[in-house]
């Protein structure tokens, strides 16, 4: 369950990294040669907007139903899984709006995988997103009732850190250009699948789960956008001058 369950950390974590993908994204639109244009802010806004209403409608879908008895985990519930599918919507909704045209993806490759490894970080704290029970080891976690879980939150902050490094590399080096938040959303829904098998998480029928069918969705996302992105650079390549 995504349930941030009250803790003052979680919400230090969340600002503190609202704040931080804020900064970063300012300093990456005055450094990537991209033209000068205050739209871009209004692109990053249409994000977090975006960002906040489908990590809520995900957790709704995904499990509301099981939480329906209990009004506290409904308000404050949510999903990343959703967050990203919303906040790709988002920032499509803000460049119909404000007319702009240039590529984002690459600055969301960075900002977006620090703000989810510092919301995990939220989560270690609040105790929620925990992973199964399992027999302890010293890779476990203890819950609240001392039991040992498997570390989802610390796998996936491990995870977005990890590809935060391939990403700072890639802006360095000039790999997968205007690509590279299409390759995330790829590479974190098909982890996000595999790993949903491990998370304590509401199930549809067996093993599987709401999360599961919203980690396809993002997969299926990153796949088609790197498709048509793949397609409009070859097409600009062989444009005649």
């Amino acid at each position: 369950m995504e349930i941030p369950g009250g803790s003052p950390v979680y919400v230090v974590t969340t600002v503190v990294g609202i704040v931080v993908t804020a900064l970063l994204w300012k300093r990456l639109a005055q450094t990537d040669g991209r033209t000068p244009d205050d739209r871009v802010y209004a692109v990053y806004g249409g994000a977090l907007a975006g960002a906040y209403i489908g990590a809520k409608v995900a957790f709704l879908l995904a499990e509301g139903w099981h939480y329906r008895h209990e009004p506290m985990a409904l308000l404050t519930g949510h999903s990343v899984t959703g967050a990203l599918l919303g906040g790709v919507l988002g920032v499509e909704t803000a460049k119909q709006v404000t007319g702009y045209k240039q590529g984002t993806g690459d600055m969301f490759a960075v900002t977006v995988p620090i703000a989810l490894a510092l919301g995990r970080i939220g989560c270690i704290f609040a105790g929620c997103c925990q992973g199964t029970l399992c027999a302890e080891a010293w890779w476990t976690v203890a819950d609240t009732h001392g039991h040992a879980r498997w570390p989802a939150p610390i796998v996936e902050m491990v995870f977005n850190l990890a590809f935060f490094v391939w990403a700072a590399c890639a802006m360095r080096f000039n790999w997968q250009r205007e690509q590279r938040f299409n390759i995330y959303l790829i590479a974190y829904g098909t982890f996000r699948f595999a790993h949903e098998f491990m998370r304590d998480d509401v199930r549809w029928f067996a093993s599987f789960g709401g999360y599961h069918v919203v980690s396809l969705a993002i997969v299926g996302t990153g796949v088609w956008m790197y498709l048509q992105r793949a397609h409009i650079q070859r097409e600009s390549t062989t444009a005649p001058a």
